[in-house]
């Protein structure tokens, strides 16, 4: 059977896609996990931001799939339906399945008659090999477990499945020579994603991650995790995300990884890690040395808000507070942050402002805590994703102002606070953000010059869009460049929906 597995163009105004053009590592895994006689194409539509149709169009033609995969969040659900257009229009006879959080958590939006034949929910090698196997004979699609299915005009829902341990066989290692595009890159380095692990045990009301698999944490073996690092370097990654939900939820068993990749001789590949504040504080004297000399570079760092009311209307205390003889005496990521940039590691900031009790005096205090304290800023907007408790407290309490998913990036604002418009959140982010990139490019330029130097300028432009020769010059307000910004956004939106 021949299968094609797409993930969607769109991507956050925190990774334009000039700069960082990441992997996904969904499909990758799915496509290592079919049975071997399939002929398996994957294709990150990011690397063709400039040109989805004619790509799909062009894979569609040459490699004439018999099962069309797309994986969604939910902020390209639009783009997502219309690639399903595309795909019906081109190949009738295909099968279609969409998988990943959205579908997953919102499976009504790909329900409707002219819809997909197949929603996968929650992970989905076991899930997608099986439907495979049915969809040649052997089994049926109604004994599948997390697999909705088409019956005529109705979708059907089988029981879920139930989330699978991570130390035996049961899911093999990713596919990557699948893949038919090429141009992965992480600030001009070739760059890839490894798996060390799955979910996590905190109930924070802005993730989705236990909505998607409930509150849980698997590990994969050092073996297997040493195998697919050395995979992605063999085929050309010098950057590496490790894509874990938590990593830092076993400080033990990531301080013993870290000493494994050095005692393999892969530290001389560059890892992007997340982690919380917490762990980093209390064990960091320890394990930040680790991860220097295991070759880490950047660690996103969930500060989530300085705030402690913003934490605690985020469930986010826990997870960032700095404890002494099991006390909590205060925030945790000044103390993180300080031991990260001690070992000369990076710190990529996510916080979250414009929460329902946030003035403007809240947020400017967390965009001042980022230009203090943080590297690379990841500053979000408290976002309605499906399911979410967050979503459910602001649907009670009437602050949501967007429907449109397409808008649910994250740098959107589609939430006002009590205090404040969606609008003014959304602008003074964007205001404080455009200079804390700016103050990092030095530190680029200093690790790879020569992606700064062909790239430089082309980063500046893409940082400060909007923004024009009089408003350098004081002659407008900034808010005219905000919603040039704005019109901008939209604009790319529309594109890669019908582009």
């Amino acid at each position: 059977m021949r299968v094609l597995l797409l993930s969607m163009p769109d991507s956050s105004e925190h990774m334009p896609a000039l700069a960082i053009r990441m992997p996904n590592g969904a499909l990758a895994s799915l496509a290592g996990n079919v049975d071997r006689h399939h002929e398996v194409a994957i294709a990150d539509l990011i690397l063709v931001h400039g040109a989805v149709r004619p790509t799909v169009e062009r894979l569609l033609r040459e490699g004439q799939p018999d099962v069309v995969g797309l994986s969604v969040m939910t902020f390209q659900r639009r783009t997502a339906q219309q690639i399903v257009r595309l795909i019906r229009a081109a190949m009738p006879a295909a099968r279609i399945v969409v998988g990943g959080y959205d579908p997953s958590l919102a499976p009504e939006a790909y329900s409707g008659d002219d819809a997909v034949d197949f929603i996968v929910h929650g992970e989905g090698e076991l899930t997608f090999r099986a439907l495979l196997r049915a969809l040649d004979g052997q089994g049926r699609v109604g004994d599948i477990a997390g697999l909705s299915w088409r019956d005529g005009q109705v979708m059907r829902a089988n029981p879920a499945r139930p989330v699978s341990g991570l130390d035996g066989n049961a899911i093999g290692p990713p596919n990557r020579a699948a893949r038919v595009l090429r141009g992965y890159t992480l600030l001009g380095r070739q760059a890839d994603v490894v798996e060390t692990s799955r979910g996590c045990t905190f109930d924070c009301s802005f993730c989705s991650i236990i909505e998607m698999r409930g509150r849980n944490f698997h590990r994969f073996t050092f073996d297997r995790v040493l195998a697919d690092i050395a995979d992605a370097r063999a085929r050309g990654a010098r950057s590496i995300f490790m894509v874990d939900d938590n990593i830092t939820l076993d400080v033990a068993r990531f301080a013993a990884l870290c000493d494994a990749i050095v005692a393999a001789g892969l530290q001389d590949i560059d890892y992007t890690v997340q982690a919380m504040t917490a762990p980093l504080a209390q064990h960091g004297r320890t394990l930040v040395p680790l991860m220097q000399r295991a070759g880490f570079r950047y660690v996103f760092l969930g500060i989530e808000n300085i705030l402690e009311d913003d934490l605690l209307f985020l469930r986010a205390r826990a997870k960032n507070a700095l404890r002494d003889g099991g006390r909590t005496i205060g925030n945790a990521a000044i103390t993180a942050i300080e031991l990260l940039r001690a070992h000369g590691l990076l710190v990529v900031g996510g916080l979250i402002v414009g929460n329902p009790d946030d003035t403007p005096a809240a947020v400017e205090a967390n965009l001042a805590f980022a230009a203090r304290y943080v590297d690379w800023p990841y500053i979000q907007h408290p976002t309605p994703y499906p399911r979410t408790p967050m979503t459910l407290d602001f649907r009670r309490q009437g602050l949501i102002v967007s429907e449109r998913p397409e808008a649910y990036d994250g740098t959107t604002a589609v939430v006002r606070s009590r205090h404040m418009s969606a609008e003014d959140v959304e602008f003074r982010r964007w205001r404080a953000e455009r200079w804390m990139k700016v103050r990092h490019l030095p530190a680029v330029f200093r690790h790879d010059p020569a992606f700064v130097a062909r790239h430089g300028m082309r980063m500046l432009r893409h940082t400060f869009r909007g923004s024009r020769l009089r408003t350098w010059l004081g002659l407008e307000d900034e808010r005219q460049a905000f919603e040039r910004y704005r019109a901008i956004r939209e604009a790319e939106r529309e594109y890669l929906a019908v582009g």
